[in-house]
Order: C-alpha cells, then structure tokens, then sequence
C-alpha cells in the first residue's frame, strides 16, 4: 500500500464521504443496516445536529492509493467535561468513534490521530467507541454479530475488538441488550403484580398524548435526568437537543408504546418502545429511491414489525430500589407488550442498552425470561 494519508474533513463534499465510507466498508456484512444517508450527514453536520452546540468534534479520513481507507471521529463533550469523575465521564475525559478501517496499521493510525487531536486540546483520558454520544451509538460490538442491531443501536465488525486493545485499550463498562419472546405472557408472579398494580387506585398507566407532544416530551426528559443523573455515562441533554430528537423520532412514536406511570397524579416513571425501523431501512438502503421512499413513509404509518426495542426507561429517583418501581415497570412493560403482538404484530423484543452493574433493571430483565443478545464494550485509555 501507498503512503497513508489522514487528514480532517473540511468541506461539505468530505462529510458526505466520511459518512459514505461506512457503507463501503460494511457492504459485505449481511447484519449490517446502513442508515439514511441524509440523517447520517446531519448527524455529523454543526448548525445540524444541536450536539455540535456543546461539543467540539473532529472527523478524519484516511486515505492510500487514491482511495478512503479509514475514518474516526475525535469529540469532546463540553456537558461529559462537567460531570463527576466517578460517574465515567468528568474533566479531561474526551472521546472517538465511527471507527472504520481496512487493516489494524490503519486503524491504530486513525486511533493515534484522535489521541494527538485530545491531547492537543487537553484531554488526558479517552472513553471510546462513541458515535457521537453516550445518548446514541454507544460501545463496541463484541457479542450478537450474527444478527442485525435494532433501531438506534451501533454495528461493528468483530476484527475491530483485537484491533482496539492491542491499541492499548482496556475494559471501562459493558453495555447489554436483551431479546424475549413478547408472544409468551409473563410468567405468574409477573401477573400478579400488574394486577395488583391495577387494583391501586393511585396508580395510573396512559400512553403519551401525541397532541401534546412537546409537554409529553418534557415530562418524559425530566424524568429520565432525575432517573439516569447517577448512572456510570450519564451527560445531561439540553433543551435543543430534546426537541431535535423529538422531531426525529416523533415519527415513530406511537401514543400506546410510549407510556408514562403516574402516581398520585404525578408522572413518576416511563417507558419508550420504538418499532424497529431497521426492519425497513434494510430493504430501501440508505439512498431510497422514489418507491423506497413510498414503503418506508407507509412503514411509518403503518409500521408492521418482527421486533420492538425498549431504548428508554426510567423511575424517578426517590422511587428506585423500592417494590413500586419495579410494580410500574412490570405493568408498563406488560401493556406495551400486549400492544406490539396485537396490534403490530410484532414477536420479538429488545430491552437495552442496560450498564452490566445496573442490578434493578438487569434484575426486571431475568424477571421477564428475556436472556442478553448483544454486549457493547466501552474502552478506556489514559493518554
């Protein structure tokens, strides 16, 4: 191979290579489902995505032959940077993803160049892979390669694991998947509990008014930065990026998959259940044309899926530990349970990501008989 070059993207021509270059380099994974490449571009694109308001990012490309072989991106996150230290994140933590590379040389290269890039801004610690966020594509893939990722979930090739700690990375927090059979009732003890809960007149389980969606989505996020504010990862996320995400997704949400716990007329706890659009987006590729458009705007209409993924879900602070929290989960996953086999006909379900130390949730995971289907590793390198 030719002299390696790696250099940052400048130009708008550039980000859509960068981005293009992940379908190249995954064309041959059958388990891999490229994503819209429109949506992929704003992701990577300030004034676009309102991560880049509070976040400082660099995308490299690298180039032999005339030809990308290689990209990363190096980020550091202004509202990661704030949080306390023994939460993950903190002061002089900076991170990279997106990793794409055709051999291990190039992939340490790249890995090299967002180290220096951190450096050269004052990093001192990296936590890697992250696409862009915590709040996104999280973690390597190093178990569950054999079948594809769910809606908002991240796919590598496994070549990159040996890769990345022969690069002198070592583990920081494994993040599970669970998988279930949703068309299985949950075993009895899980009954009784929902219909206890039933009989409380103090609680109540509705799904989101999506009239009032933007209320909706405020009472949900107020929840889940009260919930997940302790949680190893946790970056709080701001009002611009509520309502950018909202936008996104509203699309997919719908009023009897998304619910929210209220007790005593307080909403106390929720729970998101997104329709697996890369169900979809396998089929119409990530430049759909006109009658790939057609199927994926009746998809979202009418979505009609094998699998639906919990990627949200929390219960206010003062409740956690406690017989109520896990008495609303039950109850709320049993309804939206119900929901995705009658009236979606969806079979399977995904619950995660869930941190491997995260005892209450992992706990109401074996509770339902659902079993891990794919861990992400966080690796940690000082620099």
């Amino acid at each position: 191979m030719s002299a390696l070059t790696i250099s940052p993207v400048t130009t708008k021509a550039e980000r859509a290579q960068w981005v293009d270059y992940v379908y190249t380099a995954n064309k041959g994974d059958p388990n891999f489902v490229p994503q819209l490449r429109g949506e992929e571009i704003e992701k990577i694109t300030a004034g676009g995505n309102p991560f880049h308001e509070h976040a400082t990012c660099e995308f490299f490309l690298a180039r032999a032959e005339g030809r990308i072989v290689g990209r990363i991106a190096a980020i550091i996150d202004q509202q990661a940077l704030g949080q306390p230290v023994e939460q993950g994140m903190g002061p002089g933590t900076g991170n990279w993803g997106a990793l794409e590379a055709e051999t291990q040389d190039i992939a340490h290269r790249l890995i090299a160049t967002a180290e220096d890039w951190l450096r050269a801004k004052g990093m001192h610690r990296v936590l890697a892979p992250m696409n862009l966020s915590v709040w996104e594509e999280p973690g390597l893939l190093v178990k569950g390669h054999d079948h594809p990722p769910t809606v908002m979930m991240g796919h590598q090739n496994a070549k990159f694991q040996p890769w990345i700690e022969a690069a002198g990375y070592t583990h920081a927090k494994l993040l599970n998947t669970y998988e279930l059979d949703i068309t299985q009732e949950f075993p009895p003890l899980i009954q009784r509990i929902v219909k206890s809960g039933e009989k409380n007149p103090r609680i109540k389980i509705r799904g989101v008014n999506l009239k009032e969606f933007d209320k909706e989505a405020a009472i949900i996020l107020d929840i889940l930065n009260d919930a997940w504010s302790d949680n190893w990862g946790f970056v709080p996320i701001t009002d611009s990026e509520v309502a950018y995400t909202g936008k996104k997704l509203k699309p997919l949400v719908k009023s009897d998959l998304v619910q929210i716990a209220e007790y005593d007329g307080e909403p106390v706890a929720f729970m998101m259940t997104l329709p697996d659009m890369n169900e979809i987006l396998a089929k119409v590729g990530p430049k759909p044309s006109l009658l790939g458009w057609a199927r994926l705007a009746l998809w979202i209409l009418r979505p009609k899926v094998r699998t639906m993924r919990v990627p949200l879900m929390g219960v206010r602070k003062r409740l956690q530990s406690s017989r109520m929290a896990s008495q609303l989960a039950f109850m709320m996953i049993e309804y939206i349970r119900r929901n995705s086999v009658t009236r979606y006909g969806a079979t399977r379900g995904e619950i995660g990501w869930i941190l491997d130390d995260n005892q209450g949730m992992n706990s109401i995971a074996r509770e339902i008989h659902s079993h891990v289907n794919k861990e992400y590793r966080i690796y940690q390198k000082t620099l």
